[in-house]
């Protein structure tokens, strides 16, 4: 798999000054590249107790991506999923630890114990105050004696960060840190695993299933389960956390695993807001990505119970871009549309016939909607099918309430349903085509001139006429050839359809910005969507 890095021996490196070089000052690092990658906050003056972290890295911005003002001091970087020396922790420690000493925020693996752990005892051999506590939150595998530290460790950043930030002592800042530790639980689940650079990807996770509980190194989790939809995965996660979610307000962290995009993260915020598991569940902080693992496709909550001793600390502002802050979860509100905007609800009226014919033409779209994203897919952005399966489904849902005995208006109708339900720049020509065919059919013309008319609209408003490469292409021919019968119209449209696919050059439309070879041999998705309707209405 391709990466946007120069060479694995250098991606860390790399990674840490860029960060550093885009922090606008706020940011430094130690000497001792590459063997010692410490990111430090320049500003520091060792006058309150300092806060340390790291382990591998692969998981950013956790734990450089957090150092700044209320949250970390430093971060002790490794390479991809090594923990880091003990040499370079103990420079991270001896370069920010004062006379208020120094707390170690350690996730609970094998390596970054041991060398935070030595790495400690030598820096109090110095005469430093340094307590370290191990963060092991993740719920996934009850049976291991000993659970991973995940994305909870967030919350350990956060409030000890806050407590050092104001200026508490090292025993209160360890005592809380250690608090929230007791109190949090993590779980995760991905569709995929993740792409360690310079290394081939395992490709353990089946077709068609999920994996719940999978550690931020890739490691296996607790079971691979089928995957449906979002909110059935939200559901697998909230229920392994539901019995730690106890009685009280609960902050719940939602963190991006790596390449789960902003609006699958928005989805499952949804999920998350509105599932009967969440109740207690009260505040966010997401979503967004805090403790990655690379490029897995996948998402983790970690929740943790908020009250008078945490939640100050929770809420304070903190210097690190990279914290999303903690949101309230409030009930999605509404205001009225403007005056103006609102829909004009048609008087509906009855004709089975007309009713029949629309709700065919509705279920052939839904029918055809995965060949049609497929068609599109060769000369666009593969949603053609999509988005006229969704107008589809929202018009059949709406036939009760359509004038269907009144041609005028129901053109009209159909294109003020359309303007509101159907995306794209479909949606916008076909609301136009319906309702400049009503504003002709309302001037005496018959139904097939005033769609003709509803033709030249779209093609004076659009640009596209024939040989356009458009749904044009098939819609014009059918047009024109109705007044033969509607067999007719329909080999028209099949002809104009099958016509596109010989096309060398689109213009208009999305296809027009393809490269041509890409789009011979296929027809134009909305010309093949134009000749299976007038094939559906000749049957």
């Amino acid at each position: 798999m391709s990466q946007f890095i120069n060479a694995k021996e250098t991606l860390v490196t790399d990674a840490v000054d860029g960060l550093i070089e885009t922090s606008g000052g706020a940011l430094t690092r130690l000497d001792g590249y590459p063997h010692i990658k410490v990111v430090c906050r320049a500003d520091w003056d060792k006058s309150k107790v300092a806060l340390i972290s790291g382990g591998g890295s692969g998981h950013e911005p956790a734990h450089a991506g957090f150092v700044g003002a209320g949250m970390l001091t430093a971060a002790v970087c490794g390479e991809v999923f090594a923990s880091p020396s003990v040499d370079a922790v103990l420079a991270g420690i001896l370069a920010v630890t004062g006379k208020a000493g120094c707390l170690l925020i350690v996730k609970n693996y094998t390596g970054d114990r041991l060398n935070f752990g030595l790495a400690a005892e030598r820096a109090r051999a110095f005469g430093l105050r340094v307590s370290m506590v191990i963060v092991d939150d993740d719920i996934a595998l009850p049976h291991l004696p000993q659970a991973r530290g995940v994305a909870g460790t967030l919350f350990v950043h956060k409030v000890s960060g806050a407590l050092a930030e104001s200026g508490a002592d090292l025993d209160a800042v360890t005592k809380a840190a250690q608090a929230t530790i007791d109190n949090m639980a993590s779980i995760g689940t991905s569709l995929d695993t993740c792409t360690v650079p310079g290394s081939e990807k395992e490709d353990r996770i089946a077709k068609g299933k999920a994996e719940l509980g999978l550690g931020i190194h890739g490691e296996a989790g607790v079971e691979q389960v089928a995957f449906t939809d979002a909110r059935t995965a939200m559901d697998q996660v909230l229920e392994k956390l539901a019995p730690k979610i106890g009685k009280g307000p609960h902050v719940a962290i939602l963190n991006n695993l790596g390449s789960t995009t902003p609006l699958e993260m928005s989805i499952l915020a949804h999920e998350l807001a509105t599932s009967p598991r969440a109740v207690n569940i009260k505040h966010v902080i997401g979503p967004a990505p805090l403790m990655t693992s690379l490029d897995m496709h996948g998402f983790s909550v970690s929740i943790l119970p908020v009250g008078s001793d945490n939640i100050a600390q929770l809420e304070a502002d903190v210097e690190p871009s990279a914290w999303p802050g903690m949101k309230a979860i409030t009930p999605v509100t509404t205001r009225p549309l403007p005056d103006g905007l609102s829909p004009i609800k048609p008087n509906p009226s009855v004709n089975d016939k007309t009713r029949k014919v629309l709700a065919d033409c509705c279920d052939l779209l839904i029918s055809c909607e995965d060949d049609l994203n497929t068609l599109d897919a060769k000369s666009g952005d593969g949603d053609t099918g999509s988005t006229l399966a969704t107008a589809a489904r929202a018009l059949k849902g709406r036939l009760d309430d359509l004038p269907l005995a009144d041609a005028t208006q129901l053109f009209r109708a159909i294109g003020i349903e359309l303007s509101q339900t159907m995306g794209g720049s479909s949606g916008v020509i076909l609301a136009i085509f319906f309702e400049a065919s009503g504003d002709a059919c309302a001037g005496g013309l018959p139904v097939s001139k005033a769609l003709l008319a509803g033709l030249n609209r779209i093609s004076q408003v659009g640009g596209a006429t024939e040989g356009d490469r458009t749904m044009i292409d098939a819609l014009g021919p059918a047009l024109k050839a109705m007044p033969d019968g509607i067999d007719k119209a329909a080999a028209a449209a099949r002809d104009g359809a099958d016509a596109t696919a010989k096309m060398t050059r689109a213009n208009a439309g999305r296809a027009a910005y393809v490269p041509e070879e890409n789009l011979v041999g296929f027809n134009d998705p909305g010309a093949e969507a134009v000749a299976r309707l007038f094939e559906q209405l000749a049957r």
